[in-house]
């Protein structure tokens, strides 16, 4: 659902940059993502979060290179490019998303993993593939995009340090911070916002397909780790140029159909990707939102606690096992040769 709403802000934020500079629109998209899920955590009487000082230094990478850098530049490279080809450029955050957790972050990959990505980025490929003049890519904005990708895998990989904490707080955050920031910067640049009701379509695009899409990539970066996230999402891609066709018109072609198809080859790959070997966890101390059902929360509570998902400080004590994972925020051990399946080393 993350993919599908963030697929989506491409060829809808198309006809929006027509009458509006892409900073201003930028700064619109995240604030009602901000305000939007202000509002929710306020209706539903969210508790309050706190960070330690290392976790703000980490949001605030997070909130400058994918809340205040990167929207601008995708937006001012989707001035001169179609909604089609601009949506599957974004296939590149994946790959730069990946690239970042693998040899930074150490994040595991099996074979079945990286076959399934280099499918989904073939079909991206495929679609942005140059088919003579008339399909030519205009340099200038496919290197704004390219970069708007970067940044947002750096946003990813950064984001993932605090992935425990509240996603809807999280992305509330990213949306006022950034948000705010832009919209003043282009307010007193001499922008104008034009009519209510386009500012007022602009803020609820920004709640569903900045806001909410966030939210739910937050979640899925603390239960399947930063590469498989990535991949996952790199659907997002697809999603855009289809509703491009849609929304816009744009003709359906065979480049379209085969990276249908290798998109889906590669989606199919990652959900029945099964990663099993002999691991250890070390004693760690956290916060964040879990169940006793997943096999790693085996410990007491005070009287009154409520069942189900909760949040509270609680500590994991060591213990080695077998189990399939991800490497999500209970499975960041190093592998072994022999990892990928059964009963490999175990990790540290």
């Amino acid at each position: 659902m993350a993919a599908v709403l963030f697929g989506l802000s491409t060829p809808l934020a198309k006809p929006l940059v027509a009458g509006a500079p892409p900073v201003l629109v930028a700064g619109l998209l995240y604030l009602g993502s901000g305000l939007g899920l202000f509002a929710w955590r306020r209706v539903r009487r969210a508790p309050a979060v706190r960070l330690s000082g290392t976790s703000w230094g980490w949001l605030a990478a997070a909130v400058g290179c994918g809340g205040l850098l990167a929207p601008p530049l995708l937006l001012a490279g989707l001035t001169g490019l179609a909604a089609a080809p601009a949506s599957l450029l974004l296939n590149a955050e994946a790959v730069f998303t990946a690239l970042i957790a693998w040899v930074v972050f150490r994040e595991n990959v099996d074979t079945r993993v990286a076959l399934g990505f280099a499918a989904i980025v073939a079909g991206g490929l495929v679609l942005a593939w140059p088919g003579g003049s008339a399909g030519s890519v205009a340099v200038g904005p496919t290197l704004l995009v390219l970069a708007a990708c970067a940044l947002w895998a750096l946003d990813n990989n950064l984001t993932r340090r605090v992935a425990e904490v509240d996603a809807t707080w999280l992305a509330m955050v990213k949306g006022l911070a950034a948000g705010g920031t832009n919209t003043a910067l282009a307010l007193a640049g001499g922008a104008r916002t034009g009519p209510v009701a386009s500012v007022a379509v602009t803020l609820l695009i920004g709640l569903f397909c900045y806001g909410v899409s966030l939210s739910l990539f937050v979640v899925a970066l603390r239960h399947l780790g930063v590469a498989r996230t990535g991949a996952y999402f790199s659907t997002a891609p697809f999603v855009g140029s289809v509703a491009a066709v849609v929304l816009w018109s744009e003709p359906v072609t065979w480049r379209l159909l085969v990276a249908g198809s290798l998109m889906a080859l590669g989606v199919w790959l990652h959900l029945t990707e099964r990663h099993e070997h002999r691991h250890r966890h070390e004693a760690l101390t956290h916060d964040h939102l879990h169940d006793h059902a997943d096999g790693h929360h085996d410990h007491e509570h005070p009287p009154g606690t409520p069942p189900g998902p909760h949040r509270h400080r609680h500590t994991h004590t060591p213990v080695v096992h077998s189990h399939p994972h991800y490497p999500d925020l209970h499975h960041r051990h190093r592998h072994g040769h022999g990892s990928p399946g059964g009963d490999g080393p175990v990790g540290a």
